[in-house]
């Protein structure tokens, strides 16, 4: 008589003590600017468009652009300005942010500075390819944010809604912009492994900060309607202790 088999012993939780390492790729700001931000960056937007001095940067930038155009902005000029400050700020305290979170430290402070800011005027069918930016440091930020958004756009679901699917040519992902840190770019549940790419959804108002290496692009879209994006680098220097500036964009 065949000997019955003994089932293993499940291991209470309570048994043994577990570490689970939760290993951060990169680390992105997410804010929301002021609306009188927003209002003067488009009063200054729809003036440059009818400017005869405007410049074109669709020599210099990756963006397939067909039906908008790419233009440099003046940092410093004075419905700018504001928003320059406001990023310089926020450039410092996502330094701040991964210093303390990593357990790092620098022999010398940082001054964040815009390096450049320039618009993205897209319409139907416009798109970036992935891609990364570059800054004069070492050490550079990027910045992303919108100013307008086509309605169809704001309608489709967000990332993590119950209706929101890559699959069956969905268009959830028309018009938004996408983070990729690494290999897998979708979950793969049998392989235990989780994606190393996120889909960011288009809002008005709505600005991201991440370190300049970091690839992303953004996905076109269908229908009427400008996606008017408003993007920056930033250099962050060193400064020498004697030197420091008394500003919010030294930590």
């Amino acid at each position: 008589m065949a000997k019955k088999k003994k089932k293993a012993k499940p291991v209470e939780e309570t048994d043994i003590d577990v570490n689970i390492w939760n290993m951060p790729a990169v680390f992105v700001l997410e804010t929301q600017m002021p609306e009188a931000m927003v209002t003067d960056l488009n009063d200054y937007l729809d003036e440059l468009r009818e400017s005869e001095d405007k410049e074109s940067l669709a020599g210099t930038l990756v963006g397939q652009i067909a039906h908008g155009e790419q233009l440099n902005m003046d940092p410093e000029h004075e419905k700018v300005r504001s928003y320059s400050k406001f990023i310089t700020s926020l450039g410092a305290q996502y330094i701040n942010h991964f210093m303390q979170n990593t357990g790092s430290s620098l022999e010398k402070n940082r001054q964040v500075a815009v390096d450049e800011t320039w618009s993205v005027h897209s319409y139907a069918g416009d798109y970036n390819p992935i891609h990364d930016h570059g800054t004069k440091t070492i050490m550079g930020l990027s910045t992303t944010s919108w100013t307008k958004v086509p309605q169809q756009i704001l309608d489709q679901p967000t990332a993590g809604d119950s209706l929101y699917s890559k699959y069956n040519s969905s268009g959830v992902c028309d018009g938004y912009l996408a983070f990729n840190y690494g290999r897998n770019e979708i979950m793969n549940v049998e392989r235990l492994r989780p994606p190393q790419s996120f889909e960011v959804k288009p809002e008005v108002g709505k600005l991201y900060i991440f370190p300049s290496w970091l690839s992303h692009m953004v996905y076109p879209f269908r229908g009427e309607g400008e996606r008017r994006t408003v993007a920056s680098n930033l250099n962050c220097w060193e400064v020498e202790p004697e030197l420091q500036p008394k500003t919010a964009e030294i930590w």
